[in-house]
């Protein structure tokens, strides 16, 4: 029993020393950086469900494969989740150790000035007039501000144990516990935080935050539900959009009012340029500028004089130019039987272009400014199936409507601004112009300053660890007769060691000899000719 024990208590802590080590770190930090590779190159569930089944769509037997492996949720999957377990519990797990040890040897006095300094990989010896006291006053001078520690020799000799470079292994330790921090604030981030794409017509239409009813989407964090979002308000009032020449977009400037804290209670409303890259940060919160588009405005005249206009954004399916496609669904008012409502449901489908080019009857846009607004479109009645329990896209009809002939195409036309198209019972469809959209993403992360924080004590830290040298060096000095101590002439002997492989040492260690000992006309040239070499060996 007793040898089981120590067997499993042996395989326990032989275990726990491999976890912890600053080489299995690293191998979990590299993996944690590859099992993130899926994440970013295939679509995820929690942010783009049609993406996903466009994938199952395209890779029927590939597919259901990745997603038993949990591909298509990357960063919830339990693989992900032990990886990054992993590597906390490493990075922890060697990081505490090791602080230990910095300390230890921060509080820990310079090593003791070794008994032959000639073995350094930095030397030089020379006899300089003065006495022991003398040259070692003149060796604190310059070591000032390195620790040091002095002790008492034989035969009347002292001597000074220097060290300096202990900031080079703080910051080595700032780093990694910063990395830490940066990957505990990243998994904060990801359990509080939200981010909702809305689309808003700029034409004084507002956006509140108050739930997520308002948002055409919306990805929450674990730890959100929806409720308690942070309270604000967005008015989009104009879009001012510049061209180049060649059709490039030059800038982007939405007129853009809003409301936070107290002006919620006020109705006060303050100005803001909305701009791509400038977002508006209000309540904790930060709105982005993330696109734009056109929305058409239709009006249907019934054949009892009833009408209905709509206003609905089209999806750009050509950005440089602005080509877009949608769909505006109409129901007939005054009919109570559901039957005959959903028969005779209006749907006006196609394409639009802002500055129209056409080959034959076949629309295309060819610059993407509102020069000529001009629509392609498809009149389609029947019944849309608006009440069939499925979701629907905005920007298309369902298709499976119209296989099954339950909606039928009554009209094809291209209009201009003004223009109508009349179908068989005197219904008509009229193109009344169109209004400019734009898209807002809503983004809250409350970890984002700490993200910040940790990665500048990253930065930092690494700076300090990769420019901060650490180095010793021991001076000792003793009299030249030993039986004369007092007769004005001392040995000083410097010795040097770098603790780390950087150049420079040499002429560091070069010109502190130089400050200690005096000028070159204080030094003998066998002194010279030492410190030459030892600069030689440097470099």
């Amino acid at each position: 029993m007793r040898t089981h024990l120590k067997t499993a208590l042996a395989f326990l802590r032989n275990t726990w020393r491999g976890l912890t080590s600053m080489r299995t770190a690293l191998v979990l930090l590299f993996l944690l950086a590859m099992a993130s590779l899926p994440g970013a190159l295939i679509p995820q569930r929690s942010q783009n469900q049609t993406e996903v089944d466009r994938y199952f769509d395209e890779y029927p037997t590939l597919a259901p494969v990745l997603d038993d492996l949990g591909v298509f949720e990357v960063f919830s999957s339990v693989w992900f989740a032990s990886i990054y377990v992993l590597l906390f519990i490493s990075l922890i797990g060697c990081l505490v150790p090791r602080c230990a040890e910095h300390y230890r040897q921060w509080r820990a006095k310079p090593v003791r000035t070794p008994r032959n300094l000639s073995r350094m990989p930095h030397h030089a010896e020379t006899t300089v007039d003065g006495s022991v006291d003398d040259a070692l006053g003149a060796a604190r001078s310059r070591l000032r501000g390195w620790r040091t520690a002095e002790e008492e020799e034989p035969d009347g000799a002292r001597s000074i144990s220097a060290e300096r470079g202990y900031l080079r292994e703080a910051g080595n330790l700032i780093f990694h516990f910063a990395l830490v921090g940066l990957l505990i604030a990243f998994a904060g981030g990801k359990l509080y935080n939200y981010e909702g794409q809305v689309i808003v017509m700029a034409d004084g239409s507002e956006f509140c935050n108050a739930g997520t009813y308002n948002y055409d989407s919306f990805i929450a964090g674990l730890n959100v539900d929806g409720t308690g979002l942070n309270e604000f308000c967005v008015r989009v009032n104009d879009f001012d959009v510049q061209y180049q020449h060649t059709g490039q977009v030059q800038s982007y400037v939405v007129d853009t009012e809003y409301q936070s804290t107290e002006d919620l209670q006020t109705g006060q409303w303050q100005p803001h340029r909305l701009e791509v890259n400038h977002p508006l940060r209000t309540s904790g919160d930060r709105v982005y500028l993330t696109g734009n588009g056109y929305a058409p405005q239709f009006t249907v005249t019934f054949p009892d004089g009833q009408q209905r206009t709509q206003l609905t954004q089209w999806q750009p399916v050509d950005v440089p130019t602005m080509l877009s496609q949608g769909a505006t669904k109409f129901d007939r008012p005054g009919v109570e039987d559901e039957r005959e409502r959903r028969q005779n449901q209006i749907a006006v489908s196609g394409l639009f272009a802002p500055t129209p080019a056409f080959d034959g009857a076949v629309l295309s846009s060819q610059f993407p400014d509102l020069n000529d607004p001009t629509v392609a479109v498809d009149v389609l009645r029947g019944d849309l199936g608006l009440d069939s329990g499925r979701g629907q896209s905005i920007f298309s009809v369902d298709q499976q409507m119209v296989e099954q002939g339950r909606l039928n195409r009554e009209a094809r036309e291209n209009l201009r601004v003004g223009e109508e198209v009349r179908l068989a019972d005197g219904t008509t469809v009229r193109f009344d112009g169109v209004e400019r959209f734009a898209n807002l993403q809503v983004s809250h992360d409350p970890t984002q300053m700490w993200v910040l924080g940790f990665a500048i004590l990253i930065i930092a830290g690494i700076g300090a660890s990769l420019t901060i040298k650490r180095r010793r060096v021991w001076v000792r000095a003793r009299p030249a007769d030993p039986a004369d101590p007092d007769a004005g002439r001392t040995i000083v002997e410097i010795g040097g060691l770098a603790r780390t492989d950087q150049a420079g040492y040499g002429e560091e260690f070069y010109t502190l000899t130089e400050d200690i000992l005096g000028t070159d006309a204080d030094r003998t040239s066998e002194t010279r000719a030492d410190l030459g070499a030892a600069r030689g060996r440097n470099d």
